[in-house]
């Protein structure tokens, strides 16, 4: 069965949406630009809901290590996200001091961005596929873009993966079914407007994502 990551949540009508659906992983952004950005105390208050329920990410860009200490204080997050240009190394770097696994996040437009994929395959948790963001885009996700979902079919890949990049209630079926993707994730889609999540687009989306 294909599973859920909620991204860039805020309130405690989302989260619960979120796991009344049963998403698998719910995330929660710290990076000043998004409009999805939360406080730490915010995000720790609302992901105790979810503890034992669903996996909790820290979804992060470029990340010091003062701000994943603070993370790490603050959320206790199973996993880490880097959505920026961190290297293997600071990816391994930023497992060992947080404790967390970790997710890493790649822009892909075209086959042959397949293969920066391998050298994070010996260090990262779990690889995410996502669309590249427009040109002049404050932030490198949750922009709506997409990218050929069939550029997967029929890979295999060394951890589990993620299909992001411009998913949304009506179409995700028709992702999963091209990309073969085992995990799914969506922010914008499920939104209202900018950074505003509806439980309705939530639970619709993970409706749709079970009858995949």
């Amino acid at each position: 069965m294909t599973q859920t990551k909620i991204c860039g949540l805020s309130t405690p009508e989302t989260v619960r949406a979120a796991l009344d659906g049963q998403a698998a992983y719910l995330g929660f952004m710290f990076f000043g630009p998004s409009k999805r950005n939360v406080a730490l105390d915010l995000a720790g208050r609302l992901a105790e809901p979810a503890r034992n329920r669903a996996r909790i990410v820290a979804v992060t860009v470029d990340p010091d290590d003062a701000l994943l200490d603070a993370i790490k204080a603050a959320l206790a997050p199973d996993f880490i996200q880097l959505h920026g240009r961190e290297t293997p190394e600071r990816v391994e770097a930023v497992r060992r001091r947080t404790g967390a696994g970790v997710i890493k996040a790649l822009s892909i437009a075209e086959a042959r961005e397949l293969d920066q994929i391998r050298p994070f395959e010996a260090v990262a948790d779990h690889l995410m596929l996502d669309a590249k963001a427009p040109p002049g885009s404050a932030t490198p996700g949750g922009t709506g873009a997409k990218f050929d979902w069939s550029l997967t079919a029929g890979r295999k890949f060394a951890r589990p993966w993620l299909l992001a990049g411009g998913l949304d209630p009506w179409n995700v079926r028709e992702a999963v079914q091209l990309s073969g993707a085992p995990i799914v994730d969506v922010s914008s889609g499920v939104e209202r407007g900018p950074g505003l999540k509806d439980p309705s687009l939530i639970s619709a989306f993970l409706d749709a994502v079970r009858r995949a």
